[in-house]
């Protein structure tokens, strides 16, 4: 869920901000609106919100996806902002202006000009947002709105946990908690030595 999640997140968030950063204008100044509409949200009550509208009598697989595509909606518009002003300033750059020249598209100066040079931001963006997916929708299915049985969780896992008695008597059902810990430090750690990969001013030292 992490991995597809953030996928199409930073997809959208990738061409929404592209398109805002070299039409500018009112284009810009709409696209923008849009996603500081979802920003004003906190993530985890716009994600609860969704998940409402979702009727309870669809099977699991059709949860899993529906989950998917919640996370994917509300991670997009901090991306989108940031690429949105890279791409302020890279389409004023020469091959830019080359490109245009040469009668080259303008889907095709954003795709193939302009978002290759956000990559090494975006990579690092990525790595650093999975955690958060991984989070949300674990506290998601722990309260029972996320991914259920027979589908496996670590957040339906940990819901057999919420009992002191069971955790007395079985204290290996907090082993899923113990994955999901792991799991975000590595992302963490992933996250922070692609950014020290990807600084020029770290490499020069």
């Amino acid at each position: 869920i992490g991995l597809i999640g953030s996928l199409i997140s930073f997809s959208l968030g990738l061409l929404i901000g592209g398109i805002a950063g070299y039409f500018g204008g009112w284009i810009d100044g709409i696209l923008m609106r849009i996603c500081e509409m979802f920003m004003l949200v906190p993530a985890f009550f716009l994600m609860l919100a969704l998940r409402s509208v979702v009727p309870d009598n669809i099977n699991s697989l059709q949860i899993y996806m529906m989950v998917v595509l919640i996370l994917a909606f509300i991670g997009w518009a901090s991306l989108a902002r940031i690429i949105r002003g890279m791409s302020l300033s890279l389409r004023q750059r020469d091959f830019v202006l080359a490109a245009k020249a040469m009668g080259v598209s303008d889907l095709g100066i954003i795709v193939k000009h302009i978002l290759p040079h956000t990559l090494s931001y975006s990579l690092v963006a990525i790595m650093m947002t999975i955690p958060s997916y991984i989070l949300l929708e674990a506290g998601l299915s722990l309260f029972g709105l996320g991914i259920q049985d027979p589908i496996p969780s670590w957040g339906n896992m940990l819901s057999e946990a919420m009992g002191i008695v069971q955790i007395q008597f079985a204290p290996w059902i907090m082993v899923p908690g113990l994955c999901i810990f792991v799991t975000v430090i590595c992302f963490n750690v992933v996250g922070d030595a692609l950014r020290d990969a990807f600084d020029p001013l770290y490499r020069n030292l």
